[in-house]
Order: structure tokens, then C-alpha cells, then sequence
């Protein structure tokens, strides 16, 4: 009876470490993401500020329009990012590829922090800041698919939705801090004269600090068990052919990714310029509505999270779909004729409980998908893809609509992706119930 006793004790004690293990690890690998999303949007973030210093133009439109297409460039290079991160990360292991890039990160924000002006050496300022968000854009591709399969993988089963729904939280906790150092600078340091003339550098010092700050505690990161496992039973070939075998699961990734990559797209990155050029709201006002609507879709994520460990994921992803093709272009349309931050917001919140039935599993969903020697490639590179064709293009194609006069097509155009992605969603299997997380290949 006493060693009964005895080994449910140690039994206790070994499931308390576990999920200390586990806990520790999911949370370091989400500062780090946090850090790595801060970094790039803090350049959305502050694009209104510093697009003028870059690209000398009389039309603000013009000018966004610029640093919008210089944004889409850092998506453009994701796919690369996606395959070289996926490798390193399916062959080496998810730690070191996950210290590369944050690593990688740190570069290009410190790049644009010191690159001079239009003013001072002409057209190689756009160029060099060209080549800073490329580097960001490599280290950003290769971030997302090893991010989701770090802690997918070092989730347990039974929480796997709420516990992956954490990316986005961290993800979206980047934008937030992006905002909050704007809206400090705005209302404590500087004046908005001071931050286009030179504000706009101190968000990419601190990113860089903070990458280092990252870097350092990645180096303590546990390797998952899954890769562990499947270290000793995968066979040696190459990373495009082993995911060559998975054509179905690819296109679902595609597919799936489409709508909602648009989707988030539009209410956080284009979202601000929208509130500014569209809505007419001030700069103060533009910042809090955006940071006070990102809160709240943060807030949501492990929610929908939970939510997906109970009822599946596909019923998520199907309320997205359904709800984003009938409310999209009413969303829109109301947004651009109010008047005032209070209804802004409210509406922005009311579109945010629409996108996280999307944005909470996408990663999850993912990961389930692949079995665990092309898990990171199969998370990451079509994922890329797809954001890069769909997602960082979606300030860029609303920008260009507004330009030309039909603003409103764009609501149209963003209805058309959600409804492309509606029907794979109607179509594909659950992955909470139809999982390959324990299959190696």
C-alpha cells in the first residue's frame, strides 16, 4: 500500500514537472514571438510618420502607398524564409531555428534605425530600407511555421487549441507594443513634428534590444518531444521532397489561409491608415482605436481557443467564413461614415469577434496537418505563400483602390478571399479529431 502510494506521488511530481516543462517553454517561445512581431509591425506602426523622410512625395496617399508596397516586399520574401526555416527546424530541431531568426530580426530593426533619410543620401535610403524589411521578412517567414510547431508540439493534447491560440496572442501583443511605444512617445516625450523629423527611429533601438533580450532566453529552450521522437525514425531526404508526399494537406493550408490572412490584415495593419484617411480620425485618435481594438482581439484568442478543444476546429473556422462573406462589406461601409473614436472602435471589436474564429487555430490547424519530420516546412512554407500573395498585400490593394476612386472595392475583394476560404473550410476534416501530431514519417 505504502509503494502505491509512494509512486503516485512521484507520478504527481514527474506530471507537475512536465507541465512546468511545457508551461516554461510555451511561454518563452511566445515572448520571443512577441518580440519578432513587435519588430515588423513596428514599422506599420510608425509608417505614417517616416514615409515622407523615405519617399519624398506631396500626396500622403502616394507616400503610404510607397512605405505600404516596401511592407508587402517583407511579406514577398516569407516564403523563403518558410523553406529555410522549415529545414533547419525539421532536420536540427525547432530551438536553433527559432534563435536564428529572432537573431535575424534583430538586424533588420537596427538596420532601419540607422538608415539615413531621402535628404541625406538619396535614392539609396528606399533601398536600404528595402533590403532591412527583407531581412525581416526572412526571419518572419521562418518564425511563424516554426512557432506554431514549437508549441503545438509542446502542448498536450487535450489543450492543444488553447494553449497554440497563444502565437496570435503574442503576435498581435507585438502590434500592441508597437502602439503603446507610439502612443507614449505621442503623449509623454515628443510632438509629432519631432517623431517624422526623428522619433520614428527609437521604436526600431528598442526592437533590437528586445530581440537580444529574446535571443538570450531562447538559448534555454527545451526541444520538444515530438522532434526527439522522430529524429530517430525519419528517413534522410530532402525537405521540398518530403513535403511533395503531402499535396492535399498543402492546398488545405493554402486554402484555408487565404481569407483570413486578408482578413487580419486589414483590421491591424491597414486598419490604422484606414481610420486616418478614410475615417478622418486625428493621430491620437487613429493610435487608441487601433490599440484598444487589437486588446480586445488579443483578449479573444485563447477563448476561441478553448472553445476549438471542445466543439473541434472546423466549426470555427466555418463561423468565420460565414460571417466575414455576410458582414464584411456592411462592416466597411458603416466603418467609413461614422464619425467619432467610440462607434470606430466598436465596430472594429464586432469585426475582431468575426476574424478570431480564424486567427485563434489557424496555427493548430495547421500543425495537425503534418506529420512531425515535415511538420515546420509544412506549417511554414505554404503559409508564406499565402500571406505574402494575400496578406501583405491587403494595404497595398486597398491603397491602390483608394487612389483610384473605389475605396469600396476593396470590401468586395476582401468578401470574395473570405468566401474562397469558406469552402475549404466546409469540406476539410476536423484536425482536432483526424490529428497527425503523433505520425513521423
Amino acid at each position: 500500500m505504502a509503494s502505491v502510494t509512494a509512486n503516485s506521488g512521484n507520478e504527481e511530481h514527474l506530471d507537475l514537472a512536465d507541465m512546468r516543462r511545457r508551461l516554461t517553454a510555451i511561454f518563452i517561445g511566445s515572448v520571443g514571438n512577441l518580440v519578432e512581431w513587435y519588430d515588423f509591425y513596428a514599422y506599420a506602426a510608425f509608417a505614417l510618420y517616416f514615409a515622407g523622410a523615405f519617399f519624398p512625395n506631396s500626396d500622403p496617399v502616394v507616400q503610404q502607398l510607397n512605405a505600404a508596397l516596401l511592407f508587402a516586399a517583407g511579406f514577398l520574401v516569407r516564403p523563403l524564409g518558410g523553406w529555410l526555416f522549415g529545414h533547419l527546424a525539421d532536420h536540427h530541431g525547432r530551438r536553433g531555428a527559432l534563435m536564428l531568426s529572432v537573431g535575424l530580426m534583430c538586424f533588420g530593426s537596427l538596420m532601419i534605425a540607422v538608415t539615413p533619410t531621402y535628404a541625406s543620401i538619396g535614392i539609396l535610403a528606399p533601398v536600404l530600407l528595402a533590403i532591412a524589411r527583407i531581412i525581416q521578412g526572412l526571419s518572419l517567414g521562418g518564425e511563424y511555421g516554426t512557432s506554431a510547431t514549437y508549441l503545438t508540439e509542446m502542448a498536450d493534447q487535450r489543450h492543444r487549441g488553447f494553449y497554440s491560440s497563444f502565437q496570435y496572442v503574442t503576435l498581435i501583443g507585438g502590434q500592441i507594443t508597437a502602439l503603446l511605444v507610439l502612443l507614449v512617445l505621442q503623449k509623454v516625450f515628443l510632438t509629432n513634428d519631432q517623431i517624422r523629423e526623428w522619433g520614428w527611429r527609437i521604436p526600431f533601438v528598442i526592437g533590437a534590444l528586445l530581440a537580444v533580450v529574446a535571443l538570450i532566453m531562447r538559448r534555454n529552450l527545451h526541444e520538444t518531444d515530438a522532434f526527439e521522437a522522430a529524429r530517430t525514425v525519419a528517413r534522410r531526404t530532402s525537405s521540398l521532397a518530403a513535403l511533395a508526399r503531402h499535396p492535399r494537406e498543402v492546398a488545405l493550408v493554402v486554402g484555408l489561409t487565404a481569407g483570413g490572412t486578408a482578413a487580419f490584415y486589414t483590421y491591424t495593419t491597414y486598419m490604422q491608415k484606414f481610420l486616418k484617411l478614410s475615417v478622418g480620425l486625428t493621430d491620437d485618435q487613429t493610435t487608441t482605436v487601433t490599440l484598444a481594438s487589437l486588446m480586445f482581439g488579443m483578449i479573444l484568442q485563447p477563448i476561441y481557443g478553448t472553445i476549438s478543444d471542445r466543439i473541434g476546429r472546423k466549426w470555427l473556422l466555418i463561423g468565420f467564413g460565414v460571417s466575414g462573406v455576410l458582414f464584411t462589406i456592411p462592416l466597411l461601409t458603416t466603418l467609413q461614415s461614422v464619425k467619432g473614436p467610440w462607434p470606430a472602435f466598436l465596430l472594429i471589436a464586432a469585426a475582431w469577434m468575426i476574424v478570431a474564429g480564424y486567427t485563434s487555430i489557424n496555427a493548430v490547424v495547421k500543425a495537425e496537418l503534418f506529420p512531425t519530420n515535415v511538420r515546420a516546412l509544412g506549417v511554414g512554407l505554404p503559409y508564406a505563400l499565402t500571406v505574402s500573395i494575400f496578406g501583405g498585400t491587403a494595404d497595398s490593394v486597398a491603397l491602390w483602390f483608394k487612389s483610384a476612386g473605389h475605396e469600396s472595392w476593396f470590401y468586395y475583394y476582401l468578401t470574395g478571399m473570405i468566401a474562397i476560404s469558406l469552402v475549404v473550410y466546409l469540406f476539410m476534416r476536423d484536425t482536432r479529431t483526424h490529428s497527425a501530431m503523433h505520425r513521423h514519417e
